[in-house]
């Protein structure tokens, strides 16, 4: 007796492994009342409140991609692009346009629980692609005006697309080397963020990254600094529009000039300080203001007695090609120099470009060779690098033509003189 009680202990365990081998279906240990969350891939944290990048590919190659998750057998997975729905389930595989993309994925449980993932899809164009990005304000556009895109091979366009609008009649101009291309913006588009695709003689498509679409009066430079009792620039967007500004407790009604694109008048007498800046269209909207890839209401305003010698917001990096107009910061007349005095100072106000892999500056003459007392800056924050000038600097700069900013992965911004 003792020894069949033995036999069937020393048993058990072979009879419980064949009874979970014969179990196909895999034990599931999350049920529907539970979390919902990502298990892997493992995505970035964002950077400087820029979300990252999850993906690199090339036009030719598809986004995909699989998720882990769980409770697996009680969750929806859905993929968005820039909003857009463009899967469903926890694999997505999707051919795209050269640009890039927003992707959002939620996973959602069957009692409404959920959780979701975000990043930036790079798609890169091919080497003989017809190309587009953004070089300034020039992406930001108003239905039935004029604009245009700088980019390269853009002698292979023949037709456009922005969002559903088919666009004809453009015309290529090509100068120092610089390509290109004039339109006008169909007057019926619909507003919002779309996307430009480039067409050739082939009927082949090609992203051409986006556009902001506005009716709105937006002003996109010049609204941030000023000086008192002196003329006041501004560039931007339905700018016609405007019937007056609001600072300071100061109403602007009266405009030396107003046209679609730019506007001027005289900054009211305010002290040195900053102010809070409003505006109002003939319709009784606000305008809006466009910094840092957002758009506002309402905008703080730096009044200052420095001069501004240059305001905007330019790309420079030394990675690009000779004839990109972002290879260095030149925007500074040399003549200007002529009159400026030793000892003056020089605030150059510079931003980063999150998506950089470092950023650096350097003040150089047209030869690039450094300032004297000058050398590379790195950083990683938006910052202000500021040169006394002195008789040397400026000799130099009257000698070897003139005066840039080099250096890689940053936006100058602003530049004044004291």
């Amino acid at each position: 007796m003792k020894l069949i009680y033995r036999l069937l202990i020393a048993l058990l365990p072979i009879n419980l492994l064949f009874m979970s081998c014969s179990d196909e279906q895999p034990f599931s240990v999350a049920g529907p009342s539970d979390e919902p969350h990502i298990l892997a891939p493992t995505f970035p944290d964002r950077n400087n409140e820029e979300l990252p990048t999850v993906a690199t590919i090339t036009r030719d190659e598809n986004f995909t991609m699989e998720l882990t998750v769980t409770p697996a057998d009680y969750v929806n997975v859905v993929w968005y692009l820039d909003g857009n729905e463009v899967a469903v389930g926890e694999k997505v595989n999707v051919s795209l346009f050269a640009g890039v993309y927003n992707m959002k994925v939620i996973v959602t449980t069957t009692e409404g629980k959920s959780t979701s993932r975000e990043g930036m899809i790079r798609v890169n164009p091919l080497q003989n692609d017809p190309w587009s990005t953004g070089v300034g304000f020039e992406r930001i556009i108003a239905p039935g005006t004029q604009a245009l895109v700088y980019g390269t091979n853009l002698e292979l366009v023949k037709e456009m697309r922005i969002g559903e609008c088919p666009i004809t009649d453009i015309e290529l101009f090509i100068e120092d080397g610089n390509s290109h291309l004039s339109y006008v913006v169909p007057a019926d588009i619909s507003e919002g963020e779309q996307r430009i695709v480039f067409i050739d003689a082939d009927g082949m498509e090609y992203g051409a990254e986006k556009v902001i679409v506005s009716s709105q009066a937006l002003i996109t430079t010049g609204a941030e600094r000023t000086t008192a009792n002196v003329e006041w620039n501004m560039a931007g967007i339905n700018l016609d529009k405007i019937v007056s500004f609001a600072i300071g407790g100061s109403s602007v009604t009266d405009f030396i000039n107003k046209t679609s694109t730019s506007i001027q008048f005289i900054t009211p007498s305010l002290e040195d300080g900053e102010y809070v800046l409003t505006g109002l269209m003939e319709s009784g909207e606000a305008i809006t203001f466009f910094k840092k890839k957002q758009i506002y209401t309402e905008i703080d305003v730096i009044v200052s007695s420095r001069q501004v010698l240059w305001e905007g917001h330019h790309y420079v990096s030394w990675d690009l090609p000779d004839e990109s107009p972002n290879k260095t910061f030149n925007l500074i007349g040399q003549e200007i120099f002529t009159v400026i005095k030793p000892g003056s100072l020089m605030s150059i106000h510079y931003s980063v470009e999150p998506t950089a892999e470092y950023h650096q500056i350097r003040t150089t003459s047209g030869y690039w060779t450094d300032l004297p007392g000058t050398g590379t800056v790195e950083f990683s924050t938006d910052g202000v690098l500021e040169i006394s000038l002195t008789q040397a600097m400026l000799d130099m700069i009257q000698e070897q033509a003139g005066f840039l900013c080099v250096g890689h992965g940053y936006y100058i911004d602003l530049i004044t003189l004291k």
